[in-house]
């Protein structure tokens, strides 16, 4: 072992030894069956003798203690510094203790009452959360970012989810057709066929029935229009095909009931809004849609409110995971997400300001868990989130969403 890993060796163990509560009494002897002379090699010289050190309320010498980890690991920082290394970042010798937090359990009028003070619509809003996530009264902020997740929950720590994995982790409800990520149109060849014999049918009907009915100089007229109709729309198909896989999507939306599009939409916004919030990500606009009544949520892009600069891999990841929880949101509910187009193309422009390269296969691995990470935290705070969506349906305001999410 390197002279610097004993250092920081030293270090750990003598920072574990100092963290002990000083109510409990235990024994660290070189003639222990496990000792430290055992596991640690002695270090240097300018170290103490191997020694019998009695931990208890009357006769432990913290001080001295304290002294020799500081001791310790400034000599194993100094030789960071020499092999160009960080040592709080790269070995974990940050001497900070970490921040206990206490939970309040406040009733949901004590949360709102907290929340009534943060402006959500500038970037203070992102410390008064921290703020009143230290002080115990909230306690989702961030919790899927960073040390606060779960293991293997971190919304900011992409792996590698390839389509079997997404589908099998998820018992099926999220595939490359429900999200809309697997390159198949959302109109069909069948679609465009089905659609072409419905103008052809129609514009033929109606030009033999304008002839019958209507007088004679308007019906031939109207006979005329009606027969260019079906050319028009085999011009316009052979040429712009998105427009008319636009109109087929706009009827087939249409057909869609007034209730089962307000719980779409409202489940859609629900999903960003609870990861977004999960993931410590700052709301840039909340507004109540005309059309709809739906709350819509709008997320900087990026832990800051710099829109131009590029993103770091963390951004990127809590990035990823939002863009697609809206989908997600309504995959896991509905057969298939119909509103995911422009977060997908968010998406895409999300990747190309990340300032690390991502190749095509990277942004696929990446997409695919989101889509994953997603799904879990959905799942993870299911009481949470459906808490979340009839407050959307209700369109309150954020803080009453907020506190829909941590009183639940």
């Amino acid at each position: 072992m390197s002279s610097y890993k004993k250092k920081v060796a030293m270090a750990a163990a003598l920072n574990a030894a100092v963290c002990v509560g000083s109510s409990s009494a235990f024994v660290v002897s070189t003639r222990s069956r496990h000792s430290s002379s055992q596991l640690l090699p002695r270090i240097s010289s300018s170290f103490p003798a191997p020694m019998t050190l009695r931990m208890s309320s009357d006769d432990v010498d913290v001080e001295a203690l304290m002294a020799a980890a500081a001791k310790a690991r400034e000599e194993a920082r100094q030789l960071a510094a020499e092999l160009g290394k960080d040592f709080d970042k790269d070995f974990g010798g940050s001497s900070k203790a970490p921040t206990e937090v206490l939970q309040q359990n406040l009733s949901p009028e004590e949360i709102s009452t907290a929340l009534s003070s943060v402006q959500f619509d500038d970037m203070s809003s992102v410390s008064s959360l921290d703020d009143l996530t230290s002080s115990g009264k909230i306690l989702l902020w961030k919790a899927a970012r960073g040390n606060r997740a779960s293991p293997g929950m971190s919304g900011t720590e992409p792996y590698t989810v390839n389509l079997n994995t997404l589908e099998s982790r998820t018992g099926g409800k999220l595939t490359p057709t429900s999200l809309g990520i697997g390159g198949e149109a959302d109109v069909s060849l069948e679609d465009f066929q089905d659609a072409t014999i419905a103008v052809v049918a129609g514009s033929t009907v109606s030009a033999v029935a304008s002839l019958v009915f209507l007088p004679e100089n308007v019906g031939a007229t109207l006979c005329y229009f009606l027969a260019l109709v079906p050319i028009l729309w085999i011009g316009i198909g052979s040429s712009a095909p998105g427009i008319l896989a636009g109109l087929i999507m706009s009827v087939r939306g249409g057909t869609d009931g007034g209730e089962d599009r307000l719980d779409r939409v409202c489940r859609h916004e629900a999903g960003h809004f609870l990861c977004g919030y999960l993931l410590g990500l700052p709301i840039r606009s909340y507004s109540i849609d005309d059309a709809t009544g739906v709350p819509k949520v709008e997320f900087y892009s990026g832990f800051d409110t710099n829109q131009s600069r590029e993103l770091s891999k963390e951004e990127v990841a809590a990035l990823a995971v939002v863009a697609l929880s809206g989908s997600v949101a309504e995959a896991t509910k509905f057969e298939a997400a119909k509103g995911g187009e422009n977060d997908l193309r968010e998406l895409q422009n999300i990747f190309r300001r990340s300032e690390e390269f991502l190749g095509a296969s990277i942004q696929q691995d990446w997409t695919r868990w989101g889509a994953l990470t997603s799904y879990q935290l959905i799942k993870k705070y299911e009481t949470q989130y459906a808490a979340l969506v009839c407050a959307f349906k209700e369109g309150k305001s954020v803080a009453d969403c907020i506190t829909a999410i941590e009183s639940s």
